[in-house]
């Protein structure tokens, strides 16, 4: 598909780069030439210097011809023009990202009277995944498919779960829980495993299952499955609003600690069963007075990188509650995933996968059979959703007659609302939604499993 994003960003860049590994064509626009100039030359986009709310520009850019338009500059208000002069002049999907709360309340009125594809509010997004995990601490990451029928989960692995030195199928044998292990971090190595992978203690273990398979085997081997009773957040900006919110609705205690008195006033007024307290939520002491040795979750959303990084190492050391880092700057990404800071939220990469699939959707229609992909280990391998409509080479064959790929597991078949872990006698039929783990890159089709 013919794309074009407006705003190299981080969003931007991100997009970028993912969509042009989709094998589409991408069109990056910006008014700095620097910022174009700094985008990585490995992402195969045409760089084009303008406002994205020109007729010229968009003209120059393809909008003629393009069939998806997306807007993630750092203005709401250019986001939608942008959207608006595209709908007008071109005859594409648009999605804008629009982040202030003002418009939280009005996106059903903006999409429907400008004709806009897809709104994207990162911070609600943000809010959104970090009260999945607060749902179920035991998983550093959730990510879902099937309309939530379907659950990938990521956890560590440790001593007292009686796990180290079990192969995945002694593993399978013993807990008999119907979930599939998909994957493996291991330091810098990752693996798609085969049934004699040995697991050891402090791995970064991904299951596929129903969530209420993964239950039971968190259960089964000692790890806490219910949501958290209670959390402090540090940081009221926007996600903190949104997540208190989300947390309150949930009946989840919550206390934000924030430094700007404006703004705790902002927030007492707006959050009814919200404590808001007015400190410094570096000090330590202040964190003790209120509580951070009880709390059973502890999220760090300041605006800096380096203060949630450390607050997130001091809470792990002085309280056994659930950690959840906010990171907005990707440099170091590998250096802080390193760092055992509990689940790692990044605003940007959420966004850009939102995005995404949105687009995935939209391919479905013009032959793709892609549904849902997520980035795991570490972004080098995918987990894919694929929507078998046609009958095929790869359907009535038992998975044992396929000859798949390498690296490539049927993590899981979706049948008449009932999920399967696959076995060799399994088969993938018409109207399956199948789960696909790989570290193969760029599969559109389910015939793409095969070698």
């Amino acid at each position: 598909m013919n794309v074009i994003v407006i705003g190299c960003g981080k969003v931007g860049t991100a997009l970028a780069s993912q969509l042009v590994a989709e094998n589409h064509n991408v069109v990056l626009v910006d008014m700095s030439a620097e910022k174009l100039d700094k985008v990585s030359q490995d992402i195969d986009a045409i760089r084009l210097v303008g406002n994205g709310a020109s007729i010229t520009t968009q003209r120059e850019a393809g909008i003629q011809t393009a069939d998806i338009f997306i807007s993630v500059t750092n203005s709401d208000e250019l986001n939608l023009l942008c959207c608006l002069i595209a709908r007008k002049v071109g005859h594409c999907h648009t999605i804008a990202r629009v982040r202030n709360p003002i418009y939280s309340n009005e996106i059903g009125f903006i999409k429907e009277q400008m004709g806009i594809s897809m709104i994207i509010n990162p911070e609600l997004a943000a809010a959104n995944e970090i009260s999945r995990v607060l749902r179920f601490p035991s998983a550093i990451q959730i990510d879902t498919f099937a309309k939530g029928k379907i659950e990938l989960l990521k956890f560590k692995v440790k001593h007292e779960f009686g796990l180290d030195g079990l192969s995945v199928m002694e593993i399978d044998n013993k807990y008999h829980c119907d979930v599939l292990i998909s994957g493996v971090e291991r330091g810098d190595e990752v693996a798609i495993p085969d049934g004699k992978y040995i697991i050891h203690d402090e791995d970064m273990v991904s299951i596929i299952a129903s969530p209420e398979n993964s239950a039971a085997f968190f259960r089964k081997i000692g790890l806490k499955t219910n949501q958290v009773s209670s959390t402090m957040i540090v940081g009221g900006g926007t996600i903190a609003y949104y997540l208190a919110r989300l947390l309150e609705s949930m009946k989840i205690r919550v206390k934000i600690i924030e430094q700007s008195r404006e703004r705790c006033e902002e927030l007492s007024e707006k959050l009814e069963n919200t404590i808001v307290i007015h400190g410094d939520g570096t000090d330590k002491n202040l964190l003790i007075e209120e509580g951070l040795g009880t709390v059973e979750s502890f999220v760090t959303l300041t605006n800096i990188d380096e203060e949630n990084v450390f607050l997130s190492l001091y809470a792990r050391d002085n309280s056994d509650a659930k950690l959840v880092t906010k990171v907005n700057r990707l440099a170091f990404d590998e250096l802080i995933s390193r760092m055992d800071l509990g689940s790692l939220i990044y605003p940007k990469y959420i966004t850009a996968d939102y995005i995404l699939q949105y687009v995935r959707a939209m391919q479905n229609s013009i032959g793709s059979n892609v549904e849902t992909l997520y980035h795991i280990l570490d972004g080098r391998a995918e987990a894919l959703e694929f929507r078998i409509r046609d009958e095929s080479e790869v359907t009535s064959k038992t998975l044992m007659e396929l000859s798949l790929k390498s690296n490539l597991l049927i993590a899981a078949i979706m049948r008449g609302g009932k999920i399967t872990i696959p076995r060799g006698q399994d088969r993938i039929m018409c109207g399956d939604t199948v789960v696909v783990v790989t570290s193969q890159k760029g599969l559109h089709d389910i015939r793409d499993i095969l070698k």
